[in-house]
């Protein structure tokens, strides 16, 4: 048996810990903050991170209170008029093996805290800041902020996009700031006129230089909503408050429902958008990052949390039966495993941006190549990453 240290205890954190408790290890989650808790609100996963989960084993307590939907809606904003949909019926799920469902991120990360806490084989501690690492032939130790270190035979970086154990492996400096800010917002479903539900769609609004995404969590009984504007920021805001007033204002090119689903919300805030290039080092001897630490990308695939809970799977089978000695190898195959995959799905997320957010001439040639699309040349498209599979006993990865 291992001892595994995790830095960070979110989605990615948990989820590591469960799938190297799995495999005979011993995890210790080590999280800054004085409690684990998942701050932000609706999450999107995919037939792909539903897999994963369902080989963590807390896939059914996260599909008893997501919602599952039936389509993913593309709007012109500006007109109005419904471009395409990708349907999410039986079809879908047939050829994804699973449904596309939408949650509460802190469901998710209830989910996988629920799961660690009955474990035998995985330790919690809150308070515990890591800010740097260091490591020897047969052993790397988490170095916390009160001046005290935590051993192990492994450690797992998973401490999101300003990641410590990164800025040590990697450094790279400060994410790359993006130029788009996101508002978000959550309403309660009751506060919804019917008319505007969408209950069982998630709906993208695109407008020029913005568009606004919305759909519903916690089991319907609200409405998730982010709006995102290019605006050329260049500061890493982290959830500021801002005015009702300032979200409609730049979000004023969108008009009809969606302007009127933008009047519904209140408490608005507000981040920059930032993530990585991505980059091959992930591993320093024993040391590996996962997650936002490895790859973090921008929100607009919708696959953030699913790479990570992939990223956990795959790293609990490759230190299947591992002996100490082999772990850094074990590392090396888990990092091979998944750069190409993480890679492609964060320039995916950057490139589509070019679907967002164009205007005029531009925007209606969009429109045309969508609405012409059939709905098996939609799933084509995102057949790569939807149909991947991960773990199962015996087996690192497979693809449907």
């Amino acid at each position: 048996m291992a001892e595994v240290i995790v830095a960070g205890g979110g989605i990615g954190g948990l989820a590591t810990a469960l799938a190297v408790a799995a495999r005979g290890h011993h995890a210790v989650v080590l999280e800054r903050a004085g409690e684990f808790a998942e701050i932000g609100a609706g999450i999107q996963l995919a037939p792909n991170g539903l897999h994963a989960l369902d080989v963590l084993g807390v896939g059914a307590a996260v599909r008893a209170t997501a919602v599952r939907m039936a389509e993913l809606r593309f709007m012109d904003g500006v007109t109005g008029a419904h471009v395409a949909s990708l349907p999410l019926t039986e079809r879908y799920r047939r050829r994804f093996a699973g449904p596309y469902v939408v949650a509460h991120r802190a469901e998710l990360h209830r989910a996988l805290l629920d799961a660690c806490l009955a474990a035998d084989t995985v330790s919690l501690y809150a308070g515990a800041q890591v800010v740097d690492y260091a490591r020897d032939a047969t052993s790397a130790t988490a170095l916390l902020a009160d001046g005290t270190g935590i051993t192990g035979d492994v450690l797992i970086g998973a401490d999101g996009i300003h990641s410590a154990i990164r800025a040590r492996l990697v450094g790279d400096g400060e994410p790359r700031i993006s130029g788009i800010s996101v508002y978000r917002a959550v309403i309660p479903m009751e506060r919804v006129p019917d008319a505007l539900r969408f209950d069982r769609s998630v709906v993208w609004w695109a407008g020029p230089g913005c568009h606004f995404v919305h759909y519903p969590i916690a089991g319907g009984r609200f409405l998730n909503l982010a709006a995102s504007r290019a605006d050329g920021g260049t500061e890493a805001v982290v959830g500021e408050r801002v005015h009702r007033d300032r979200v409609l204002r730049e979000l004023a090119d969108l008009g009809g429902t969606a302007q009127r689903l933008l009047e519904l919300g209140a408490d608005w805030k507000t981040w920059m958008l930032v993530d990585r290039d991505p980059v091959s080092r992930w591993m320093d001897g024993r040391v590996a990052l996962l997650g936002d630490a490895a790859h973090p990308m921008l929100h607009y695939a919708a696959q953030g949390a699913c790479q990570a809970l992939e990223d956990a799977v795959v790293l609990g089978a490759r230190l299947a039966d591992a002996r100490p000695d082999e772990l850094p190898k074990r590392l090396a195959g888990y990092r091979d495993a998944r750069h190409e995959r993480t890679t492609r799905v964060t320039l995916a997320a950057r490139e589509s941006i070019r679907l967002w957010h164009p205007a005029g001439a531009e925007a209606e040639s969009r429109n045309a190549l969508l609405g012409a699309m059939s709905a098996d040349r939609l799933y084509d498209h995102v057949a790569w990453m939807h149909g991947f599979r991960v773990g199962g006993p015996g087996a690192a990865e497979s693809a449907a």
